[in-house]
Protein backbone atom coordinates (compact mmCIF):
# COMPACT_ATOMS: atom_id res chain seq x y z
CA UNK A 1 0.00 0.00 0.00
CA UNK A 2 1.33 3.82 -1.12
CA UNK A 3 1.60 6.51 1.68
CA UNK A 4 -1.36 7.89 -0.06
CA UNK A 5 -3.59 4.91 -0.33
CA UNK A 6 -2.51 4.28 4.17
CA UNK A 7 -3.72 8.60 4.33
CA UNK A 8 -6.86 7.29 2.61
CA UNK A 9 -7.89 4.82 4.51
CA UNK A 10 -7.11 6.27 7.45
CA UNK A 11 -9.44 9.12 7.04
CA UNK A 12 -12.40 8.04 9.09
CA UNK A 13 -10.29 7.85 12.11
CA UNK A 14 -11.08 9.85 14.85
CA UNK A 15 -8.68 9.84 17.87
CA UNK A 16 -9.79 9.81 21.43
CA UNK A 17 -6.92 11.95 22.96
CA UNK A 18 -5.58 12.87 26.56
CA UNK A 19 -3.71 16.00 26.93
CA UNK A 20 -1.10 16.52 29.95
CA UNK A 21 0.37 19.98 30.75
CA UNK A 22 3.01 19.50 33.25
CA UNK A 23 3.69 22.69 34.67
CA UNK A 24 4.07 23.89 38.42
CA UNK A 25 2.11 27.74 37.76
CA UNK A 26 -0.58 27.01 35.07
CA UNK A 27 -4.17 25.89 35.79
CA UNK A 28 -7.13 24.37 33.79
CA UNK A 29 -7.95 28.05 33.03
CA UNK A 30 -4.10 29.94 32.38
CA UNK A 31 -3.10 26.50 30.26
CA UNK A 32 -2.60 27.96 26.71
CA UNK A 33 -0.79 25.03 24.99
CA UNK A 34 -3.26 22.49 26.66
CA UNK A 35 -6.20 24.56 25.05
CA UNK A 36 -4.75 25.20 21.84
CA UNK A 37 -3.80 21.56 21.67
CA UNK A 38 -7.95 20.60 22.21
CA UNK A 39 -8.44 23.28 20.09
CA UNK A 40 -6.82 21.81 16.55
CA UNK A 41 -7.29 18.20 17.73
CA UNK A 42 -11.84 19.62 17.95
CA UNK A 43 -11.11 21.30 14.65
CA UNK A 44 -9.59 18.51 12.68
CA UNK A 45 -12.34 16.37 13.92
CA UNK A 46 -10.81 14.41 16.89
CA UNK A 47 -11.91 14.23 20.44
CA UNK A 48 -10.23 15.62 24.09
CA UNK A 49 -11.03 12.48 26.50
CA UNK A 50 -9.01 14.46 28.94
CA UNK A 51 -7.36 17.44 29.80
CA UNK A 52 -4.87 17.56 32.96
CA UNK A 53 -2.58 20.42 34.05
CA UNK A 54 -0.30 18.28 36.50
CA UNK A 55 2.95 19.70 38.80
CA UNK A 56 5.84 18.72 36.79
CA UNK A 57 6.63 15.76 38.65
CA UNK A 58 8.30 12.94 37.67
CA UNK A 59 6.45 10.79 39.59
CA UNK A 60 2.92 11.94 39.36
CA UNK A 61 3.17 12.17 35.35
CA UNK A 62 4.05 8.26 35.66
CA UNK A 63 0.90 7.90 37.60
CA UNK A 64 -1.00 10.09 35.48
CA UNK A 65 0.58 8.03 32.46
CA UNK A 66 0.22 4.99 33.61
CA UNK A 67 -3.37 5.53 34.43
CA UNK A 68 -4.03 7.24 30.61
CA UNK A 69 -2.05 4.01 28.98
CA UNK A 70 -4.71 1.66 30.50
CA UNK A 71 -7.85 3.35 29.68
CA UNK A 72 -9.61 2.06 26.46
CA UNK A 73 -11.10 5.63 25.51
CA UNK A 74 -7.73 7.00 25.01
CA UNK A 75 -6.05 6.50 21.71
CA UNK A 76 -3.17 8.85 22.35
CA UNK A 77 -1.50 10.89 25.27
CA UNK A 78 0.01 14.65 24.17
CA UNK A 79 1.51 16.10 26.62
CA UNK A 80 3.22 19.81 26.77
CA UNK A 81 5.57 21.38 28.98
CA UNK A 82 8.33 19.11 31.54
CA UNK A 83 10.94 18.86 27.59
CA UNK A 84 13.61 20.97 28.39
CA UNK A 85 17.30 20.51 30.14
CA UNK A 86 16.57 21.80 33.86
CA UNK A 87 16.66 19.57 36.42
CA UNK A 88 12.91 19.86 36.71
CA UNK A 89 12.41 18.75 33.20
CA UNK A 90 11.37 15.12 33.47
CA UNK A 91 9.07 14.22 31.21
CA UNK A 92 11.10 13.47 28.50
CA UNK A 93 12.28 10.22 31.28
CA UNK A 94 9.27 9.64 32.39
CA UNK A 95 7.94 8.90 28.30
CA UNK A 96 10.59 7.11 27.37
CA UNK A 97 10.40 4.90 29.40
CA UNK A 98 7.36 4.14 28.76
CA UNK A 99 7.26 3.86 25.20
CA UNK A 100 7.89 0.26 23.45
CA UNK A 101 8.20 1.82 20.04
CA UNK A 102 9.87 4.61 19.54
CA UNK A 103 8.77 7.14 17.18
CA UNK A 104 12.62 9.27 16.46
CA UNK A 105 11.07 11.33 13.53
CA UNK A 106 8.99 13.35 15.54
CA UNK A 107 11.89 14.50 17.42
CA UNK A 108 14.09 15.11 14.86
CA UNK A 109 11.43 16.96 12.48
CA UNK A 110 10.07 18.88 15.45
CA UNK A 111 14.07 20.36 16.25
CA UNK A 112 14.66 20.87 12.11
CA UNK A 113 11.22 22.92 12.27
CA UNK A 114 12.28 25.01 15.07
CA UNK A 115 15.31 25.67 13.96
CA UNK A 116 13.27 27.49 10.94
CA UNK A 117 11.55 29.75 13.70
CA UNK A 118 14.16 29.81 16.88
CA UNK A 119 17.42 28.53 15.44
CA UNK A 120 20.06 27.56 17.79
CA UNK A 121 17.29 27.02 20.41
CA UNK A 122 15.82 23.94 18.92
CA UNK A 123 18.82 21.70 20.26
CA UNK A 124 17.37 22.51 23.45
CA UNK A 125 14.15 20.88 22.79
CA UNK A 126 13.64 17.37 23.44
CA UNK A 127 10.34 16.62 22.20
CA UNK A 128 9.66 12.66 22.20
CA UNK A 129 7.62 10.27 21.18
CA UNK A 130 6.32 7.02 20.04
CA UNK A 131 4.12 3.59 20.66
CA UNK A 132 3.31 2.54 24.52
CA UNK A 133 0.76 -0.15 25.30
CA UNK A 134 -1.17 0.01 21.92
CA UNK A 135 -1.25 4.18 22.29
CA UNK A 136 0.52 6.88 20.37
CA UNK A 137 2.81 8.81 23.26
CA UNK A 138 3.81 12.03 22.39
CA UNK A 139 5.80 14.80 24.04
CA UNK A 140 6.00 18.14 23.12
CA UNK A 141 7.18 21.47 24.52
CA UNK A 142 5.73 23.98 26.75
CA UNK A 143 5.40 27.10 24.52
CA UNK A 144 2.28 27.54 22.74
CA UNK A 145 4.24 27.89 19.39
CA UNK A 146 5.76 25.11 20.22
CA UNK A 147 2.60 23.13 20.56
CA UNK A 148 1.07 24.98 17.37
CA UNK A 149 4.46 23.59 15.32
CA UNK A 150 3.85 19.91 16.46
CA UNK A 151 0.13 19.71 15.78
CA UNK A 152 0.13 21.52 12.72
CA UNK A 153 3.23 20.36 11.02
CA UNK A 154 3.28 16.86 12.40
CA UNK A 155 0.99 15.46 14.64
CA UNK A 156 -2.80 16.23 12.71
CA UNK A 157 -1.16 15.30 9.49
CA UNK A 158 -0.24 12.09 10.75
CA UNK A 159 -2.50 11.24 13.73
CA UNK A 160 -5.25 9.12 11.64
CA UNK A 161 -2.24 7.68 9.81
CA UNK A 162 -0.31 6.24 12.98
CA UNK A 163 -3.72 5.02 14.78
CA UNK A 164 -4.30 3.09 11.57
CA UNK A 165 -1.21 1.34 11.59
CA UNK A 166 -1.23 0.51 15.65
CA UNK A 167 -4.58 -0.93 15.11
CA UNK A 168 -3.89 -3.62 12.49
Amino acid sequence: MSYQQHQTSAKSISARCAIVTLSDTRTLETDASGKRIGELLRGDGHMVAEHRVIPDDAEGFRRVLDELLGRADVDAILSTGGTGVSRRDQAIRVVERAIESPLPGFGELFRMLSWEQIGSGAMLSRASGGIARGKLLLAMPGSTAAVELAMTKLILPELRHVLFEIRK
